[in-house]
């Protein structure tokens, strides 16, 4: 795996995550209640702080918890929840070496279908189906990684140009693009739990 990729929008932090395939979906897992970019700065921050160029599953695997943790938690920290993060990371990590002998790239190599490709990143720990179809539209829309059905297992996010999320991301004005979604989804979100509430205080009229 060797693309340019413009997620953190940061040189040495997007060159990392265009050749590791672990550094991606490490920075995939920390996208969650924290800017894309913080997200994706993540497994750079984290090599760095281990003292390498790259990362391993089965190094960050064989660290002690608490040192993992403290590693995660220096300032400044990679996420919002360093501890619970750092777990989730390591648990990604055991997960690999058990499943794929520490080789993150084997979870889509040689993979002939979307429906398989999503199943295999949804079993990946911190995961969800939604995750898991976004990381799936990453690897299809610039990774390569074109499995028959890829678009379809992605859903929505599959979608060409939709710029619903860090798979559409190929430079600044697309960043801004997914991020002007992003607010305009939470907003229809919370409109629509307001208008819930008010129905439900008024008897449903």
């Amino acid at each position: 795996m060797d693309v340019t990729l413009h997620l953190a929008q940061d040189p040495e932090a997007d060159a990392l995550l265009g050749r590791s395939p672990l550094a991606a979906l490490i920075g995939m897992l920390l996208d969650q209640q924290i800017p894309m970019e913080w997200a994706f700065k993540g497994p750079a921050t984290i090599a760095r702080r281990m003292g390498t160029e790259d990362l391993d599953a089965h190094e960050i695997a064989a660290f002690e918890p608490e040192t993992f943790g403290r590693l995660l938690s220096d300032k400044p920290a990679v996420h919002r929840y360093p501890g619970s993060m750092a777990k989730r990371i390591q648990q990604l990590c055991h997960y690999l070496v058990e499943h794929y002998d520490g080789d993150p790239e084997a979870v889509w190599r040689g993979v002939d279908s979307g429906r398989e490709l999503l199943r295999r990143l949804e079993e990946l720990p911190g995961f969800g189906k939604q995750k898991a179809q976004i990381f799936l539209a990453l690897l299809g829309k610039q990774l390569g990684v074109r499995p028959e059905g890829w678009r379809e297992a992605a859903g929505a996010y599959g979608e060409p140009d939709s710029f619903r999320s860090v798979a559409d991301i190929t430079g600044p004005e697309s960043l801004s693009k997914v991020r002007a979604h992003k607010q305009e989804t939470k907003a229809a979100a919370k409109a629509a739990a307001a208008d819930r509430t008010a129905k439900s205080a008024g008897g449903g009229e």
